[in-house]
């Protein structure tokens, strides 16, 4: 490789363009997603090719697998991972779900935690209103209908005569939580075997 190579800076700002796209991939900000195992073999996050690329060429990760087409810079072409593994291992902090809608319904199974009614058109509704001081927390957030909803309104559930389902909770993070949340297609056959309990039915549909 010579020096003039815009890759070998790894400042992970060079041009890289697909030599070939292929079809049905998702892809991750414009650019095909990589599983980034780290050294045991754990997967750790999800990056794009130029970032894994970088990391290759800087000697800090290897390719495991690739996809069918390759990546080419001003000076040559490189293979575009899809799986590379870091060879240091990274101590990765604690993982919490992250608080949002999508992950509210899925903690409920889309389920109307006042009615029991099970559909995709759901609101958020604090148990303690927030125009009562009720804070924005796992704790305090349930899935709800909109007839339930506009029910409720500003009003606590005493004064609604209303009950939940069950207590609202913080969720667990799944094993292949920080993978499932960048990705909202399936992902490429060759992650599958360093995912063997990733649900790929599930995986369809979320």
């Amino acid at each position: 490789m010579s020096d003039t190579d815009p890759l070998q800076r790894h400042n992970g700002h060079v041009a890289l363009d697909f030599s070939s796209q292929g079809n049905g991939l998702v892809s991750l900000n414009g650019h095909r997603p990589v599983l980034v195992l780290n050294q045991n073999y754990e997967p750790l996050h999800v990056a794009t090719v130029r970032r894994a690329l970088v990391l290759w060429l800087s000697g800090k990760a290897e390719i495991l697998e690739t996809y069918e087409h390759e990546v080419a810079s001003a000076q040559r072409c490189f293979p575009a991972p899809s799986v590379i593994r870091l060879l240091s291992l990274v101590k990765r902090p604690p993982v919490r779900v992250k608080l949002c809608r999508r992950e509210v319904f899925l903690r409920d199974n889309y389920t109307c935690q006042y009615c029991g009614v099970r559909t995709h058109d759901l609101t958020i509704d604090h148990v303690v209103p927030r125009s009562r001081g009720g804070p924005h927390t796992w704790e305090n957030v349930v899935s709800a209908c909109r007839t339930c909803n506009h029910r409720k309104g500003g009003k606590s559930l005493a004064e609604a005569r209303m009950q939940l389902l069950r207590q609202p909770f913080e969720p667990r993070p799944g094993r292949y939580y920080l993978v499932q949340r960048v990705l909202r297609s399936p992902v490429h056959e060759s992650w599958l075997k360093f995912l063997p309990d990733l649900d790929v039915k599930g995986q369809r549909s979320r």
